[in-house]
C-alpha cells in the first residue's frame, strides 16, 4: 500500500511539474529534463510511469475537465454554467490556480507540429459535450428561448471562452480573465435566456472564487 501511494505521489508530481513547464514553455520547447528538474525525481522514476513527452502531455491533456470539481447545483440551471466559466478562470490563474489547467490549456490551444502526434482535440470534445449537457438541461427546464438550437451553443460558449483566455493571457497573463469571461456571459446570455431568467443570473467576476470554495468543500465531502 505505501508504495502504491508513493508511485501515485510520483506520477503526482511528474504531472505538476510538467504542467508548469508546458504552461510556461510550450510543448515543442520543453524537455523531460525540465520536468525532471521540477518534479524532482529520477529518470528511472519518470520511465516507470511516462514512456515519452508525447504520453506525458496526451495524460496532462487527458485530466483537464476531470479536474474541474463540479459546482454546486442552482437553481437556474444556467447560471451553473457561469459558474463554470468563472471557476475555470479562477483555475487558470497563476498563483492560486491549477498547474496541470494551465499546462492542458497551454497545450490545448498552441498549434504545435503535425509531427508532435498530440491529439488536442479530446479535451475541446470533452468541454463541448459538457455545456451541451448542461445547456440541454436549462432547454428542458424552459430556461433557454425555443428557438437556441444547444449543440451549436456549446460549441460557440466553448470557442468563445477559449479564444478570451488566449486574448487574457497576451494581454494580461490572464490577470484580468475573470473580468473578461462575466462580460462575454452578460453579453451573450441575453440572446439564449428567457427575460425571466436572466434577471435571477450573477454575472459579477468575484463569484469565481467564492465558486471554487464550494465545489472544493463538495468535493472533500463526497457529494
Amino acid at each position: 500500500m505505501a508504495q502504491q501511494e508513493r508511485a501515485i505521489r510520483t506520477r503526482r508530481a511528474i504531472l505538476v511539474a510538467a504542467a508548469e513547464v508546458f504552461d510556461e514553455l510550450g510543448y515543442e520547447a520543453a524537455t523531460i529534463s525540465d520536468v525532471l528538474k521540477g518534479s524532482g525525481v529520477t529518470k528511472g522514476a519518470f520511465y516507470f510511469h511516462f514512456t515519452s513527452k508525447e504520453e506525458l502531455a496526451q495524460a496532462i491533456l487527458a485530466e483537464q475537465v476531470s479536474l474541474l470539481p463540479p459546482v454546486p447545483e442552482q437553481e437556474v440551471k444556467l447560471q451553473e454554467s457561469v459558474d463554470e466559466a468563472l471557476l475555470l478562470s479562477h483555475l487558470l490563474k497563476k498563483g492560486t490556480g491549477d498547474p496541470i489547467v494551465r499546462g492542458s490549456i497551454r497545450l490545448t490551444v498552441d498549434q504545435g507540429s503535425p509531427k508532435d502526434h498530440l491529439n488536442r482535440r479530446v479535451p475541446m470534445q470533452a468541454w463541448t459535450e459538457r455545456t451541451r449537457s448542461l445547456f440541454g438541461e436549462a432547454k428542458l427546464r424552459g430556461e433557454i428561448l425555443p428557438h437556441v438550437e444547444v449543440a451549436p451553443l456549446a460549441e460557440l460558449f466553448v470557442g468563445a471562452f477559449t479564444g478570451l483566455q488566449v486574448f487574457s493571457r497576451i494581454m494580461t497573463g490572464r490577470a484580468d480573465l475573470a473580468e473578461r469571461v462575466a462580460d462575454l456571459y452578460r453579453h451573450l446570455m441575453p440572446s439564449i435566456a428567457v427575460p425571466g431568467v436572466l434577471v435571477r443570473m450573477d454575472f459579477s467576476p468575484e463569484r469565481g472564487p467564492r465558486v471554487y470554495e464550494a465545489a472544493m468543500r463538495r468535493r472533500e465531502s463526497g457529494r
